[in-house]
């Protein structure tokens, strides 16, 4: 069976209790919204399977638009359900197996071949913010035209943005598509419980000005847009900023806003001494295809790119995104800064640089959601966020200042002072619930550095987190009790079953230790703390420690 976490399998209970009825009219077309990197493919999976488990005369048919996630989503269904009666039709794959009861297609390929697929009993749109209102488009008609073979048809929506810049959200109004979202999953829950990466961010001292910039559709008017950032002297400034901030990160992506654009940020970093290449609409595939495997395997730093890489594009090694394409665009936004949320090995966090203002134009990541996104179009110049009066970080529009900015009165002067050295590194591209959560005592740290510390018996394991150094002393030379825990913690740092004997033969045998990429401290009585440690591959090793046995 499909191993799902459990958000995963809440987003398929609601799913079932939406067509069922379950504490609500029931439904014939829902929407379920989960943040990118979250398993949407998984997900998908799952609910292909357990529907033939239940119906195994059902015909399904999984669409998206392009064939990235079509190889995506059919390689997640026979990994895990190799015995899947599934198919492919994609003319971009070249392949076309139009009688697959489970046939995983792109739109382009399939919107005029009904005859060719048949009647389908349960349609999966993976990415359905991209289906157009509009019923004369190739989604509408193919949709339309399943739905006059078989009438009681249901109509599944995946998405991480479930709104459109053009017609809001995509279960509200006339026409929309879907009923109702029957369940929603968070970016910022999911990065408090460790499945998605943490971000930040850094205010940049290069900003795009787009003030003279006309918009068409609700967005900038593309050939404007890119003559007002592709200037030479922007370029270069807020590309020697990022290679500042990016030295020592592993995978950058920039969002440019147009070809000429993208190459001339491609130029500025290959001329800082870094490798980078472009990909646009106009890339051909094969190209694209060897560009995107070079990047993922750390031969190339920096993609630059410009209308692809912002849906479908899974590399989860993106640890810094470079956001040069200023739009009106919510979903794109949350689009483009979320591909830098997946988790991968050794990956702390993420950096997100914000040249376009989209942060004070959208607000924080988090929260842009279905919920409180509600209706975007008329909303294309509100501010949703406003810079504290303190320190110039973002903040909701309901706050006097940043949490780092709020004094008692008495206080104001002093810490006014204090802070004014760190100002520009305080640009939250999270709500403030949430980086309060990541940095409350019981949250999880990210570990950013570590190394080992020779003590008096044994050494400390040194951990270099956001709030300050964690360390955490190995007694291996002691005796009794003390030695035991020592041990324990070898073992759980992932050293052999027979720890060292003493200080020497540990720093010898360093390399055999695993650093992990979070931890956690919890008061677990007057004199004791629970400990816990993540590591890359997901594992986690907790014990309870003395305090004094903590301290910095």
């Amino acid at each position: 069976m499909l191993q799902l976490r459990d958000y995963q399998r809440a987003s398929l209970d609601a799913l079932q209790a939406a067509w069922a009825g379950a504490g609500a009219p029931a439904i014939r077309d829902g929407l379920i919204v989960l943040p990118t990197g979250a398993g949407k493919a998984l997900v998908i999976a799952a609910l292909a399977r357990e529907t033939l488990e239940r119906e195994p005369g059902c015909r399904i048919v999984v669409v998206t638009h392009s064939r990235e996630l079509i190889a995506q989503n059919h390689s997640e269904l026979v990994g895990h359900w190799p015995e899947a009666p599934a198919g492919i039709f994609s003319a971009g794959l070249g392949r076309r197996e139009a009688g697959a009861q489970v046939l995983v297609c792109g739109i382009q390929s399939v919107w005029d071949k009904l005859g060719a697929i048949g009647p389908r009993d349960l349609v999966i749109v993976d990415e359905a913010h991209l289906i157009p209102r509009a019923a004369e488009t190739r989604y509408g008609r193919f949709l339309a035209g399943l739905r006059a073979l078989r009438p009681e048809m249901r109509v599944v929506g995946f998405t991480a943005t479930p709104y459109r810049l053009d017609s809001g959200r995509l279960d509200a109004g006339e026409g929309a598509l879907f009923e109702r979202i029957v369940y929603e999953a968070t970016i910022g829950d999911l990065i408090q419980r460790g499945w998605l990466s943490p971000l930040l961010s850094k205010a940049t001292l290069t900003a795009l000005d787009v003030s003279g910039v006309g918009r068409r559709g609700g967005d900038y008017i593309p050939s404007q847009l890119e003559a007002a950032v592709n200037q030479d002297w922007i370029t270069r400034a807020a590309v020697e900023e990022m290679v500042g901030y990016g030295r020592e990160r592993r995978a950058w992506l920039a969002f440019c806003a147009g070809v000429a654009h993208a190459e001339a940020v491609r130029d500025a970093v290959r001329a800082e001494g870094f490798s980078c290449e472009t990909i646009s609409g106009e890339t051909p595939r094969r190209a694209r295809d060897r560009l995107v495997q070079a990047f993922r395997v750390g031969r190339i730093r920096c993609l630059t790119s410009v209308g692809v890489l912002a849906t479908g594009f899974n590399v989860p090694e993106v640890d810094l995104v470079a956001l040069l394409r200023p739009t009106q665009s919510t979903g794109l936004y949350v689009q483009q800064v979320g591909r830098a949320l997946r988790r991968a090995p050794g990956k702390v966090d993420a950096l997100i640089l914000d040249y376009a203002g989209l942060v004070r134009m959208h607000g924080p990541v988090d929260i842009v959601t279905a919920r409180t996104a509600a209706q975007v179009r008329g909303r294309e110049g509100e501010v949703r966020a406003k810079p504290c009066p303190g320190c110039g970080a973002l903040i909701a529009l309901n706050a006097s200042t940043c949490e780092a900015c709020w004094v008692e009165p008495e206080a104001e002067a002093d810490a006014e002072a204090k802070h004014e050295a760190a100002a520009e590194d305080a640009l939250p591209i999270l709500s403030e619930r949430v980086t309060a959560a990541l940095r409350a005592e019981g949250g999880w740290q990210p570990v950013r550095a570590w190394h080992l510390v020779p003590e008096p018996e044994g050494l400390a394991v040194e951990l270099a987190c956001p709030g300050g150094p964690q360390r955490i002393r190995l007694a291996l030379e002691g005796s009794g009790y003390a030695r035991e825990k020592a041990v324990l913690w070898w073992r759980g740092l992932g050293g052999g079953r027979d720890a060292p004997v003493d200080t020497a033969e540990a720093l010898e045998r360093r390399d055999e230790l695993e650093r992990p990429d979070a931890i956690r401290v919890r008061q677990a009585g007057r004199l004791s703390a629970e400990v816990a440690l993540r590591f890359p591959d997901g594992r986690v090793f907790a014990d309870t420690r003395r305090v004094e046995d903590l301290a910095a």
